[in-house]
C-alpha cells in the first residue's frame, strides 16, 4: 500500500473543520479507557474490560443499527473471578444507548495508535481541499453523511454482528471519494515500499483508485487475513457515498495547478512547505 504525504493542491482558505476534526479525534483517543495498554503493547485484565465496557456503550453495533434494540446483559467495566477463571464481568445496561447517536461518537473511537495516525493522516491531506470547496458548515454535514452511509452499509451487510464498529475511516473514505471526482488530475506525493519507501508524485485517481480497488477486493474476504476485524465494507459504503455527494460539485471546480519536472526522485521535491 502507497502512503500518501502531501498532495499538489492549494487551499484559499484555512480548513478549520479538518483540523477541529483531528483534534477532536486524538482527544478522544487520550481519554479512552486502555489507552496504557494500546501504546505499551500489552493491558491488563481490568483495563480490557473498562474498554469493552465503553465501546459497547458509544461504538456503533451492527445488531443494534438493524434491529434497533439493546443486548440483554453488557460488561459492566468490572472484573471478578468466575468458575473458567478471571473475567470482565456482565451485567443489564445501566445506561440509555441510542444506536443512531452512536454512529456519530464512533467515528471518534480508534483502537490503537496506528488505527488513529493512519486515518488522521489521509483527512490532512485530503480534507482540506474538499472543505475549501465546500466550505466549514457544507463540510462537516458531508463528513457526517458519509459517515453515516460507511456505518450503515457495514451494518446492513453485517447485520447479524454484535462487534462494536469503530474508527473515522468510513467517512474519512467518503472524503477521499469526494476528492477522486473533484480533482483527479491532482498530484498526491507517495511513499512506495520498494526495498526503502520510494517518493512519487502520482495524479490522484491513480493513488485513489488504487486505494479503492483494495477495499472493494479486501471486503469481498479476498487476499486479506483479517477481512473480519477491519469493516472494509464501511469503506466501500463511503467512498460510494463520497462520489456521490460531490458529483454536483464537479463542474464548478477549478482544475488544480499542473505540476511541472519529474514524478519521482530528488529533482521532484515540491518546493513548498508541506
Amino acid at each position: 500500500m502507497v502512503i500518501p504525504v502531501h498532495d499538489v493542491n492549494p487551499v484559499r482558505r484555512t480548513p478549520w473543520v479538518t483540523y477541529a476534526l483531528i483534534a477532536a479525534n486524538v482527544l478522544v483517543f487520550l481519554f479512552m479507557p486502555g489507552l496504557a495498554g494500546s501504546v505499551a503493547g500489552d493491558s491488563t485484565l481490568a483495563q480490557q474490560c473498562r474498554l469493552h465496557a465503553f465501546l459497547d456503550q458509544y461504538a456503533a453495533v451492527p445488531q443494534e443499527l438493524i434491529h434497533h434494540r439493546m443486548p440483554r446483559l453488557v460488561p459492566t467495566g468490572e472484573t471478578a473471578v468466575g468458575p473458567q477463571g478471571p473475567g470482565c464481568v456482565v451485567g443489564p445496561p445501566g445506561y440509555d444507548k441510542s444506536p443512531e447517536l452512536s454512529v456519530l461518537t464512533a467515528l471518534f473511537l480508534h483502537g490503537g495508535w496506528l488505527h488513529l495516525l493512519g486515518n488522521m493522516l489521509f483527512l490532512l491531506i485530503f480534507g482540506n481541499n474538499i472543505e475549501d470547496r465546500m466550505g466549514h458548515v457544507r463540510f462537516a454535514l458531508f463528513y457526517a453523511v458519509c459517515g453515516f452511509a460507511a456505518t450503515y452499509g457495514f451494518a446492513l451487510v453485517n447485520a447479524g454482528s454484535a462487534e462494536p464498529l469503530i474508527g473515522a475511516s468510513g467517512a474519512i473514505a467518503g472524503v477521499l471519494g469526494a476528492y477522486l471526482v473533484l480533482y483527479p488530475k491532482a498530484r498526491v506525493w507517495v511513499l512506495v515500499p520498494f526495498l526503502i519507501f520510494l517518493p512519487l508524485r502520482l495524479p490522484a485517481w491513480l493513488v485513489l483508485g488504487f486505494w479503492f480497488g483494495l477495499q472493494a477486493v479486501y471486503s469481498s474476504g479476498q487476499g486479506v487475513s483479517d477481512a473480519g476485524t477491519v469493516a472494509y465494507a464501511a469503506h466501500v459504503a463511503g467512498f460510494l457515498a463520497g462520489m456521490l455527494l460531490a458529483w454536483p460539485l464537479r463542474p464548478g471546480t477549478p482544475p488544480p495547478p499542473e505540476p511541472r519536472g519529474l514524478l519521482f526522485g530528488r529533482q521532484a521535491r515540491p518546493r513548498h512547505t508541506w
